[in-house]
């Protein structure tokens, strides 16, 4: 092994959000071996915000403002019980909204569903 450390990893963030991309960038910037790249600087990885998707797929989903609160939570790997807390509900209406989640979804578990809706572009990750 070679006692010479390899150099950063450097990231850009490209994002229409900016308070997203500054928690990204508080988030990547104390990761060990990566680096934000400088403004102009060329990046080896770059994180940009996808296109907004308008097709049959995204459209035929219809979740209430509740679910998609519930959604983001879930996003975050918020469990159901720092569900109900955040939002004030209990833990069996935070458990019935994942549940109509997964249904709507038409998803397997808490994460496949983040995963149809970010593909769905429903939310963005």
């Amino acid at each position: 092994m070679s006692d010479e450390a390899s150099p950063p990893i450097v990231i850009s963030i490209e994002l229409d959000d900016p308070a997203l991309a500054d928690r990204l960038a508080a988030l990547l910037g104390s990761v060990a071996g990566l680096r934000l790249a400088a403004g102009g600087e060329a990046a080896a990885v770059k994180l940009v915000a996808p296109a907004p998707r308008q097709d049959a797929e995204t459209n035929s989903i219809e979740l209430t403002p509740r679910e998609l609160d519930v959604l983001a939570l879930l996003a975050e790997g918020a469990s159901n019980k720092d569900i109900a807390r955040r939002l004030g509900i209990s833990v069996h209406t935070a458990k019935f909204h994942v549940g109509s989640l997964l249904e709507k979804l038409d998803a397997t578990g808490r994460t496949d569903a983040v995963a149809h809706a970010a593909r769905r572009g429903v939310i963005h990750l």
